[in-house]
């Protein structure tokens, strides 16, 4: 259950996510806003929400950003009506990609995201066109200065993890029904993760040259930027010793 992990370079990159704080702050406050119109607004209860404030905290989301959108949920103000969405296609390299979205406007989203695909060479495909090379499982990411490994290993096990991926961080992987109760129970021990979500996880990466990666990173950004979308996986693999940072 250790291993060389190959999901820190499958979502997308920390530095140009720091780069973006208020439309993270808006992303997580629609997530908030969904969790507690489906759930309710305590997250004892509600799952999704007791993620989505995890997450918010995680990003140092201000604590009255946070208690605003539960609030205008919660009294159900007029407001955006929120639905899921899910967008796949193969981007350059043929590096599959899927795309989540929380959208109050299926007909702006959908040109946006196969725009964007595009631009850069890739193409969108049809639903379930991509997803079947992914796995979609929980996932929860503990910095390496919580515990040891045999301690996190043992912990992770206890409170039923499937697998675990030791690299720049703890890497804990579980089925999405389990999730909720391996994070409580991890966090009861270590503290809160850096994150606890639900995933899509390759199966088998993609390797790509640097030339490749600049076009895919161009548009991963893209569809980052975009309002409505929520996540973005995809299963490429850098060359190895490669520096990220040389393509930001």
């Amino acid at each position: 259950m250790s291993g060389h992990s190959q999901f820190k370079n499958i979502m997308y990159r920390k530095g140009a996510q720091d780069a973006k704080r208020a439309k993270i702050f808006s992303k997580i406050s629609r997530e908030i806003t969904v969790a507690v119109k489906e759930g309710g607004t305590d997250p004892e209860s509600n799952s999704r929400l007791r993620a989505a404030l995890l997450n918010a905290r995680a990003e140092n989301m201000p604590k009255d950003n946070v208690d605003r959108a539960i609030k205008k949920a919660a009294g159900n103000e007029a407001g955006a009506d929120y639905q899921s969405v899910r967008y796949e296609g193969y981007g350059p390299g043929g590096v599959a990609i899927i795309v989540e979205g929380l959208t109050d406007n299926k007909n702006r989203t959908a040109p946006d995201v196969r725009s964007a695909f595009t631009k850069f060479g890739g193409s969108l495909g049809e639903t379930n066109s991509v997803s079947f090379q992914f796995d979609h499982v929980g996932y929860i990411a503990y910095a390496k200065d919580v515990a040891g490994e045999d301690a996190m290993f043992e912990a992770a096990i206890e409170a039923g993890a499937d697998d675990l991926v030791t690299d720049d961080v703890y890497e804990i992987y579980s089925s999405i029904e389990n999730l909720a109760a391996l994070r409580d129970a991890l966090i009861k021990k270590f503290g809160d993760p850096q994150e606890a979500k639900i995933i899509w996880r390759p199966k088998n990466t993609v390797p790509v040259s640097a030339d490749v990666a600049k076009s895919l990173f161009k548009l991963i950004d893209l569809l980052e930027d975009n309002d409505d979308v929520q996540n973005v996986f995809s299963n490429y693999e850098l060359p190895e010793g490669f520096d990220i940072s040389e393509i930001q």
